[in-house]
C-alpha cells in the first residue's frame, strides 16, 4: 500500500485537509429585510468542513454590516461557544436606507479568501424621518459603441404626492468616477430624467445616482439611487461537462445567460457547423442555465445563434474540442444512486488505468479502479453513501494527474434532523399565549442540538421563499460555490425531478471547489497568515536599541469600571503574551515592559492583526434599487409601531423631522475618559496650549489653577499631602507618573477640583483628579506609546448581546393600553433540545391579525442539520 502512488496521494490529500481545515458560517437572521430603528438579531452557527460538526477551530466570530459604500458602519466581535453564538445590530437612525450588507468570518476564515465568507444583502428602508421616496427606471441604448443610460427618476412624499416642478441637481458616478452631473426640473408627474453615457462599458457597470431635490421650504434632500448596471447585454457561457470538449464523444454541455445586473435570463437558440448546418437546439429553463448533449464530429468548429428574449441574436463559438482524451459525466438524478460515467477517445482504449475519487469537505466517499477495455465504464454509487451537500468527482489519470472534474448535489435524507413539531398549544387569538414543544431526530434517534426560532408576521414581512438564505442553502450550496448564486432555496423547497434538474444545471456551470487537487499534488500549502482565535489575545516583542529583551519583565493593566493587574515574562526573542482574556468594547489597557535589571528604557511592539478590508460585493446582483418603494408596506407598518413607542416615551431616536439650528459650544475634551462625562471639569487645557515645553510637569506649572508641584507631583493647595490623582486614557497612574506623558502626545487635560466632579472617583479622588487624554487618532483601537517602556492600546472586545424582548400578557397586562405592533413577534436564538431530543418555546401573539410564520434552524454536535418553517393564522 505504501508504494502505490495512488494510495500515497490520497494519504497527502488526508494530510492537507486535516492540517488545513476549514470553516463555513451561517447567520439565521430573525427578518429577510428591516426599517431603520428596526434591531437585528442573528444567531450564527460554525462548522468545521472536515468534520462538518460545530467548529472546534475558532471560537471568536466578527460580524459586520456594511454599506452601498463598502464601508463598515457597525461590527460586533462575538465568542463561539461549541461553534454557536448569536449577537445583533440596532439600525439606528443615523443610518441611511438602502441596500446593506451582513457579513460574517472568523479570522481563520481570512487565509482562503472572502469569497467563502458569509456575505448576505438585506434591504433598509426608512419611513420614519423621510419625507421624499424615489422609484427609479432605467432604459438602455447604444451610441456610438457606448451604453448610453436614461434614467426616470419618480419623486413622490409618503403619501405618495408627487413633487412636481421641484428643481433636482444630480451627479451619476460608476465605480466612484463622476460621469455626468446637471440639474434637472421634474415634471407635473414628480418625474426627473437623467441621462448619461458610459465610455467604458467594459469596466464600470454599477455606481450611483447622487440626486438632491429642493422641497418647497427649500430644504434639500439627498437620495443615493443604485446603478446596477448600464447595458441590457447577456453573458453566455458554454461549459462541457468535465471541464473539455473531447471529439467524438456525446458529451452534455451547460449554458449558462447572465444580464448586465447579474441575473439569469432565459435564451434559446441552435448548434450550427462551419457549413452553417444546424446540429442541434437548445434552450435554458431556469435563471439562464440549461444543457444539451452534443458529439463534436473530428475536425469540425462550431457555432451557437443565440437568440435573447428581445428578438436580438448573437453567434458565440464553442469551445474548441480536444482531438484525444477523456470525458466524466454523472448523474445524480436517480432518486438511490449515482451514476458515473467515463468516457474515452478510441486511441485511449486498452491504455492505462484510470481512477475515480469522490469527495466532499475533505472527506473521501468513494474510490473506484478501471482500465478502459472499452470506450465507455460506468459505476453505480448508492446516495446513501454519500454525504449530503456538494460531491466532487474527480477523474485521475494513471499518473495521478486530473483529468476531468464534476460536481454533484446529494440530498441525503438520513443527514438532515428531522423536526416533529407539536402546535397543539398555539392560539389563534390577539395576545394568546402560544406554546410549542418539538422532537428532534436523526436515523429516529433522538439529538442534542442547538435551535434557533423567529416567529414573524407574514403579513407583514413577506418571505421570498426562492431566494431565502437559511441554514441548507449556507453551509450546503453557496458556501462551497464562489460568486453569486440565484434564490438558492428554490432548489430546497421542491424535490421533484424538474428541481433535481434545475440545480443540476447549476452544478454544471458554477462549480467552484474549496479544495483544489493540484494544490495537493504539487504541495502548495495554503499561506496561513491569520491564526484560529481561541481567545482575545494582547501579544508583542520588547527590544532595546533594536535587540530583543529576554527574561524582560511585562505587565498589563485594563481597567473597566475596576483594575486588575497581569504579569508575565519575555522569551529569548523578547515575545511576551497574554491569553485567555475575555473583556468589552470599551476597556482600555496599559502595557509596562521593564528589563530584568527594572530599566524602563525599552520599546514595545505590540501585535496588531490588520482588519479585513472590504471586498465587492459578490452579491450585487441583489441589489434593489428602489428599496424604499419595495419595502413600503412594511416601512408603513413600522411607521405606526414607531409612533406608537413614541407616544409611550420608549423610542431612542436622533433625528428631527423638522430642520433646526443648533448653537453649541465645541467640547475641548470629547474622547475623555471622564466619570462625569467628557469636558466636565473645573478646568480644561487642550493640545494646542502644550506645544511649548519638554515635560508635562512643566507645561502645568502655573497653569492649572488651585494646583501647586513638589519637583513632578501636583497637589492641590486645599490637601497637600495627598498629591492629585493621574488617569491617563482611564488607567490610574502614580503620582510621579506626568513627565512620562510626552506633550504632544496629549489631546486634552482635566482638572477635578470641585467635590461635584471628584465624587464619583470615591477615595482616589480626595487630592483631586488630573484627566489626560491622548490622541489616539482612530477612535478606540490603535495603541500610543508616550514613554519608554509604556503603551496604551485600545483593542476591540466582545459585544455583549442583547435580550430580545417579548411581552407576557398575563391578567395583569393583558389590557395593556400599549399597542403591540411588533413585525418580529419571537426570537430565541438558543433552544436545547433535551437527551430526549425534546424542547419547547412559547411567546404571546401580538395585536395584528396574519399569518405567524414559524421558522427553526439548528445543528447537532456531529453537524447535522435542521429547518422546519411552519405557520398558522392570528384572526
Amino acid at each position: 500500500m505504501d508504494d502505490d502512488p495512488f494510495a500515497q496521494l490520497l494519504q497527502k490529500f488526508e494530510d492537507y485537509t486535516s492540517k488545513y481545515p476549514q470553516e463555513k458560517v451561517h447567520l439565521h437572521l430573525d427578518k429577510p429585510y428591516y426599517a431603520i430603528g428596526d434591531d437585528v438579531w442573528f444567531k450564527a452557527y460554525v462548522v468545521n468542513t472536515k468534520t462538518s460538526a460545530p467548529s472546534n477551530i475558532s471560537k471568536i466570530l466578527y460580524v459586520e454590516l456594511i454599506n452601498e459604500k463598502d464601508s463598515i458602519k457597525k461590527q460586533v466581535k462575538l465568542p463561539i461557544m461549541g461553534g454557536i453564538t448569536w449577537g445583533d445590530f440596532k439600525l439606528t437612525d443615523s443610518l441611511g436606507e438602502g441596500n446593506y450588507r451582513i457579513r460574517a468570518y472568523t479570522n481563520y476564515m481570512r487565509n482562503f479568501g472572502t469569497e467563502f465568507f458569509y456575505d448576505k444583502t438585506i434591504k433598509i428602508g426608512n419611513s420614519w424621518a423621510n419625507k421624499v421616496f424615489t422609484k427609479t427606471s432605467y432604459n438602455f441604448t447604444k451610441e456610438n459603441n457606448a451604453d448610453k443610460v436614461t434614467a426616470t427618476v419618480h419623486f413622490e412624499d409618503k403619501n405618495g404626492v408627487a413633487y412636481s416642478e421641484n428643481d433636482v441637481s444630480y451627479d451619476v458616478q460608476l465605480d466612484y468616477r463622476s460621469v455626468a452631473k446637471g440639474k434637472v426640473k421634474t415634471s407635473l408627474t414628480g418625474d426627473a430624467v437623467i441621462s448619461f453615457t458610459n465610455n467604458q462599458s467594459f469596466q464600470n457597470k454599477s455606481g450611483k445616482i447622487i440626486a438632491t431635490i429642493m422641497l418647497p421650504n427649500k430644504q434639500k434632500v439627498i437620495k443615493s439611487i443604485p446603478i446596477t448596471s448600464t447595458s441590457n447585454n447577456v453573458d453566455v457561457q458554454f461549459m462541457p461537462e468535465g471541464g473539455t470538449l473531447v471529439e467524438e464523444l456525446p458529451q452534455k454541455v451547460a449554458i449558462k445567460a447572465v444580464n448586465a445586473d447579474g441575473h439569469g435570463e432565459d435564451v434559446e437558440g441552435a448548434i450550427v457547423d462551419e457549413g452553417g448546418n444546424e446540429v442541434t437546439n437548445f434552450t435554458t429553463n431556469y435563471l439562464g442555465m440549461g444543457n444539451f448533449v452534443f458529439n463534436n464530429q473530428a475536425g469540425k468548429l462550431y457555432s451557437a445563434k443565440v437568440k435573447f428574449k428581445d428578438g436580438s441574436e448573437k453567434t458565440l463559438k464553442l469551445p474548441v474540442a480536444v482531438k484525444s482524451g477523456y470525458a466524466l459525466s454523472v448523474n445524480a438524478l436517480d432518486t438511490g444512486k449515482v451514476v458515473a460515467k467515463i468516457m474515452a477517445s478510441a486511441d485511449l482504449v486498452n491504455s492505462n488505468e484510470l481512477k475515480v475519487v469522490a469527495q466532499s469537505g475533505g472527506n473521501v466517499y468513494y474510490i473506484s479502479k478501471a482500465k478502459m477495455d472499452k470506450q465507455v465504464l460506468m459505476a453505480n454509487i448508492p446516495k446513501k453513501n454519500l454525504p449530503t451537500g456538494i460531491v466532487q468527482f474527480t477523474l485521475f489519470s494513471n499518473s495521478n494527474q486530473p483529468l476531468a472534474e464534476r460536481l454533484v448535489f446529494i440530498k441525503n435524507k438520513a443527514d438532515l434532523i428531522n423536526v416533529s413539531l407539536n402546535a397543539s398549544g398555539i392560539s389563534t387569538s390577539k395576545r394568546g399565549k402560544t406554546a410549542f414543544t418539538f422532537d428532534a431526530t436523526n436515523d429516529n434517534k433522538p439529538v442534542l442540538g442547538s435551535f434557533s426560532v423567529a416567529v414573524t408576521n407574514a403579513a407583514k414581512v413577506a418571505p421570498d421563499e426562492n431566494n431565502e438564505s437559511n441554514i441548507l442553502t449556507s453551509l450546503l450550496l453557496t458556501s462551497d460555490l464562489a460568486g453569486y448564486v440565484e434564490k438558492p432555496n428554490h432548489y430546497f423547497l421542491k424535490d421533484d425531478l424538474q428541481t433535481q434538474k434545475e440545480l443540476d444545471n447549476l452544478m454544471l456551470t458554477q462549480g467552484w471547489r474549496r479544495f483544489l487537487w493540484k494544490n495537493i499534488i504539487n504541495n502548495a500549502a495554503p499561506n496561513i497568515t491569520f491564526k484560529p482565535e481561541q481567545s482575545i489575545t494582547i501579544s508583542g516583542t520588547v527590544t532595546k536599541g533594536n535587540k530583543p529583551v529576554a527574561g524582560g519583565k511585562v505587565m498589563l493593566m485594563a481597567t473597566k469600571g475596576t483594575m486588575y493587574i497581569l504579569d508575565t515574562v519575555t522569551n529569548a526573542e523578547g515575545k511576551f503574551v497574554f491569553d485567555n482574556l475575555s473583556f468589552g468594547d470599551s476597556t482600555k489597557f496599559v502595557v509596562q515592559a521593564r528589563t530584568k535589571t527594572e530599566r524602563k528604557f525599552v520599546d514595545i511592539n505590540l501585535d496588531v492583526v490588520p482588519g479585513q478590508i472590504v471586498t465587492k460585493n459578490k452579491n450585487g446582483a441583489d441589489i434593489d434599487i428602489n428599496v424604499n418603494n419595495s419595502l413600503m408596506r412594511y416601512i408603513k407598518e413600522s411607521d405606526n409601531y414607531f409612533n406608537e413607542m413614541t407616544r409611550l416615551g420608549l423610542l431612542e431616536r436622533t433625528i428631527k423631522l423638522d430642520e433646526v439650528t443648533i448653537t453649541e459650544k465645541k467640547n475641548p475634551a470629547k474622547n475623555s475618559s471622564n466619570l462625569n462625562g467628557a469636558g466636565r471639569a473645573d478646568f480644561i487645557l487642550t493640545a494646542d496650549q502644550l506645544s511649548t515645553c519638554v515635560t508635562l510637569s512643566q507645561c502645568l506649572q502655573g497653569r492649572l489653577p488651585g494646583v501647586i508641584f513638589r519637583g513632578n507631583v501636583p497637589y492641590l493647595m486645599r490637601s497637600q499631602n495627598i498629591p492629585v490623582s493621574i488617569i491617563v486614557d482611564g488607567m490610574q497612574m502614580e503620582a510621579d507618573f506626568l513627565d512620562n506623558v510626552v506633550p504632544n502626545d496629549v489631546e486634552s487635560i482635566e482638572l477635578l477640583k470641585n467635590i461635584g466632579n471628584t465624587a464619583i472617583y470615591g477615595s482616589r479622588g480626595s487630592g483631586g483628579v488630573i484627566i489626560i487624554t491622548t490622541k489616539r487618532g482612530d477612535g478606540g483601537t490603535s495603541s500610543a506609546r508616550y514613554a519608554p517602556g509604556i503603551v496604551t492600546f485600545n483593542p476591540k472586545g466582545f459585544t455583549v448581546s442583547r435580550e430580545f424582548y417579548s411581552p407576557k400578557y398575563d391578567t395583569g397586562n393583558s389590557n395593556s393600553s400599549r399597542t403591540d405592533l411588533r413585525t418580529t413577534i419571537y426570537w430565541n436564538p438558543q433552544v436545547i433540545t433535551d437527551k430526549d431530543g425534546k424542547a419547547q418555546f412559547e411567546f404571546y401573539n401580538a395585536d395584528e391579525p396574519g399569518t405567524y410564520r414559524v421558522v427553526i434552524e439548528g445543528i447537532d454536535a456531529t453537524g447535522h442539520l435542521a429547518r422546519k418553517v411552519y405557520t398558522y393564522d392570528v384572526k
